[in-house]
């Protein structure tokens, strides 16, 4: 009687079909199967241990291993021909090692470039190749290893022949690993490298727990398949994905989700080699990850302006020392951040008179909890769609389990506007933020953007508004033309304990940076102010 033993599926958890598998027991006795149209494997073969031998053209061949009969369907992940990568640990200070973990099917060059202004190339790694046949081919755990991470460079690489690690140069910044193959393949991977102690007044913050949560690679993120991978890969995701198929879902129904992994390849983050700070920002999730992220670093050095960067879970962690620094800026779309790091910027910015300038949107709202494992628990709770005000009147993720971040940004989002573009309305052309630009009290700014998911202006993708959280004394001096009076606020407001808040609550924003003279001028502004 044939038996399911399991499922085949690749890297995105998209089944395979025609993979052949060979199991091995212990006698040397071999049994074949064929992965069918669902990626299901039957065989009819004595109980017992097996070896297990995949193939399929496209994919890299591995060894598994089951015992029959199986409690459950065994989960064999193979992984496509390509080239991807990533830095481990994706964050150092200067002088600390990474290790790069490349995946490739044929020999490659590696090269390290920071991320300012302009790239800036560093140093060449050379070129990477075995003598065995696709032996810098990585191979991924079987299961759902968005949970574990991708373990890229656990099997092989046993000897220090084989070492792969680079220290982190010892200014800080957004650095870039640059993999390309003879073949023309190219893939670039960030790597975050703090300073080893304070440089500058200004700290920066990746927002790398967001890029964690839009990352799919394995087939799971804080979007698809929150709650854990289904018993069965997908075929046809429209059909079978509940984001499409069920129109009661939106994203997050269940009452726990299992953790997310930073140890995986982030292909959101790839930038092209020939990418500068002024050109578009093509793709779906480009425009909010850190190749947007990367426009704020640039045109912060474009202006002279000494910035010292950090990962947000360097924050988190403590490696990060608030007391050191004037000002700090999180910027883009911080949707995620532990409590320990929110407490912290709060007791800064309201009682040690930090200033901070918040210039994204969607920031702070939702609670995540980075474990001792070093994975990332992220605490969605059971929404219906974006707006969550209908469950008890909570005006976020954030403020379901604490307080409403309003309390610290002076904003927080909501869904009008959301996914549209548009430029902001000056509403007080007396405040200082809008000095040396000739705007006046009804002028419009911020309509040149490099934003290309929701084109049309800075204010724009995802907005955030006062609302009854929000400190009494915030004051509104521009607003987004976005539909449905979904323009983002730009606000500001001092705290009594010396502090000041900047919010301009839009993911848009900084991809106006470099190419709108008004957004360029009152951001300028801010931060000249805040620092002196």
């Amino acid at each position: 009687m044939l038996a399911l033993v399991g499922y085949v599926s690749d890297e995105r958890y998209v089944a395979v079909p025609d993979a052949v598998l060979e199991f091995i027991n212990r006698a040397g006795d071999s049994f074949e199967a064929r992965s069918r149209a669902s990626g299901a494997v039957h065989v009819h073969i004595p109980d017992g241990e097996y070896r297990v031998v995949i193939q399929k053209p496209g994919f890299g061949a591995k060894f598994s291993r089951v015992t029959l009969p199986v409690e459950k369907p065994h989960h064999f992940r193979l992984l496509s021909d390509g080239l991807l990568g990533y830095a481990w640990p994706k964050w150092v200070r200067g002088g600390e090692k990474s290790e790069f973990r490349v995946h490739s099917v044929e020999s490659y060059k590696l090269e390290l470039w920071r991320y300012g202004a302009a790239p800036e190339f560093v140093r060449s790694l050379g070129w990477h190749d075995e003598h065995g046949p696709r032996a810098v081919m990585q191979i991924t755990p079987d299961g759902d290893y968005t949970q574990i991470g991708a373990e890229w460079n656990k099997v092989g690489y046993a000897n220090s022949v084989h070492s792969q690690f680079v220290a982190g140069p010892e200014r800080s910044g957004l650095y870039y690993f640059r993999a390309s193959t003879a073949s023309g393949r190219e893939f670039s991977f960030p790597w975050i490298v703090a300073p080893a102690k304070p440089v500058s007044k200004l700290a920066v913050l990746a927002s790398n727990i967001t890029w964690n949560a839009y990352n799919s690679f394995g087939g799971r993120s804080n979007y698809i398949h929150a709650d854990g991978l289904p018993p069965t890969p997908t075929v046809n995701s429209r059909v079978e994905l509940k984001r499409y198929s069920d129109a009661g879902h939106f994203t997050w129904g269940a009452d726990n989700y299992p953790p997310l992994s930073f140890d995986r390849p982030e292909p959101f983050n790839h930038i092209d080699f020939n990418e500068k700070i002024t050109d578009p920002i093509e793709g779906r999730q480009a425009c909010h990850l850190a190749p947007a992220e990367w426009r704020l670093l640039g045109w912060l050095e474009s202006r002279g302006i000494a910035y010292d960067y950090y990962a947000e879970t360097q924050l988190d962690d403590n490696t990060l020392d608030l007391s050191a620094y004037r000002v700090l800026i999180s910027a883009v779309h911080p949707e995620y951040w532990t409590q320990r790091m929110y407490e912290r910027v709060k007791r800064w910015v309201f009682e040690e008179g930090g200033r901070l300038v918040y210039l994204g949107g969607n920031g702070l709202n939702c609670e995540v909890e980075i474990r001792a494992d070093g994975t990332v628990a992220y605490h969605n709770g059971k929404l219906r769609g974006l707006d969550v005000r209908g469950l008890g009147g909570y005006e976020s993720r954030y403020a379901m389990r604490h307080e409403s971040e309003a309390n610290l940004l002076g904003c927080v989002f909501t869904p009008a506007g959301a996914m549209t573009g548009a430029p902001y309305r000056v509403l007080d052309a007396s405040h200082w933020a809008f000095d040396r630009t000739g705007l006046k009290t009804g002028d419009l700014f911020g309509e040149k953007c490099l934003h290309m998911r929701c084109p049309g202006g800075a204010s724009g993708h995802e907005t955030d508004k006062v609302s009854p959280s929000s400190p009494k004394n915030a004051t509104v001096i521009a607003r987004g033309l976005n539909p449905d009076d979904g323009g983002a606020h730009m606000l500001t407001f001092d705290t009594p304990g010396g502090g000041t808040v900047f919010s301009v609550g839009s993911i848009n924003y900084v991809a106006s940076l470099p190419v709108d003279e008004f957004v360029s001028r009152i951001t300028e502004n801010v931060l000249r102010r805040f620092l002196s």
